[in-house]
């Protein structure tokens, strides 16, 4: 049997939530559903511009009192203070927490305190309490990566739609909750179709061409690479200009590998 792995996400922090109007008041900003949420149950959504474009992906992470939002450390101040202007009278407290983010892979996943990650079964889960890690956040980069899951490095921020990040495909959108922050661009590239970026993993020999790096469709551009690795990385590709046709970034020949999730 493989063992589970343990990996501590340096890169992620946490925020508690509680308070009588803790639901609600997620409710109207996040894109996903918080009211049907449950203890010990996680979801992944995001807070977005008004104008649709991704600006804090998080988890939501359910509890007794409230619920957890699992963030990116370097933006959790930023988030808390956007939080608090929208908070208004709305009986909600917010703070941050020193519990730290595990994430559990690799195995057959037992014991208390898990939370299945709601993207995909093969990520595993989350946990937020003090288990020892048996691996660091590399092994995991290279475990969703194998994946082809992109990870918050890929959108940057202010930069990328939700859906060009694969979120309504990895159960980051809740299509039938209601209005949230940027609702309305979000549901109309979903309802007219008009999604022509997608990220998709790609696969090379040798090391990840640099961030930025241009993927050619013969002479023209067909998208640009994201973070990777050696043999490996994510890049937001144009769906019309990369079927059939012989992909190059820095004069190598690049193959997009579509996964078995992306319907």
């Amino acid at each position: 049997m493989v063992a589970m792995i343990i990996a501590r996400l340096t890169s992620r922090a946490v925020i508690a939530v509680s308070g009588p109007d803790w639901r609600s008041f997620l409710q109207g900003l996040l894109t996903q559903d918080v009211e049907t949420l449950a203890p010990g149950e996680l979801r992944f959504g995001a807070l977005l511009t008004p104008q649709g474009k991704l600006l804090f992906d998080l988890f939501i992470a359910g509890t007794d009192d409230g619920a957890l939002l699992d963030v990116a450390a370097a933006r959790r101040e930023a988030l808390l203070q956007r939080l608090s202007i929208y908070r208004l009278r709305a009986k909600v407290a917010l703070e941050a927490s020193d519990r730290p983010v595990l994430a559990v892979f690799g195995g057959a996943l037992a014991g208390e305190g898990l939370y299945a990650d709601p993207r995909l079964p093969a990520l595993g889960a989350r946990a937020y309490d003090d288990r020892p890690a048996s691996a660091d956040e590399d092994a995991y980069d290279a475990h969703r990566l194998a994946l082809g899951v992109p990870g918050p490095a890929d959108w940057g921020e202010e930069t990328t739609y939700p859906i060009e990040a694969d979120f309504d495909l990895l159960a980051g959108i809740d299509f039938k909750k209601g209005c949230f922050v940027g609702q309305e661009t979000t549901s109309r590239m979903k309802r007219r179709g008009t999604i022509k970026n997608r990220m998709l993993p790609i696969v090379f020999d040798g090391p990840s061409p640099a961030f930025g790096a241009e993927v050619l469709a013969g002479a023209l551009r067909a998208g640009e690479v994201l973070s990777g690795r050696d043999g490996r990385a994510m890049a937001l590709l144009r769906l019309d200009r990369i079927e059939d046709v012989a992909l190059t970034v820095e004069g190598r020949p690049v193959t997009v590998e579509r996964p078995a999730w992306l319907t």
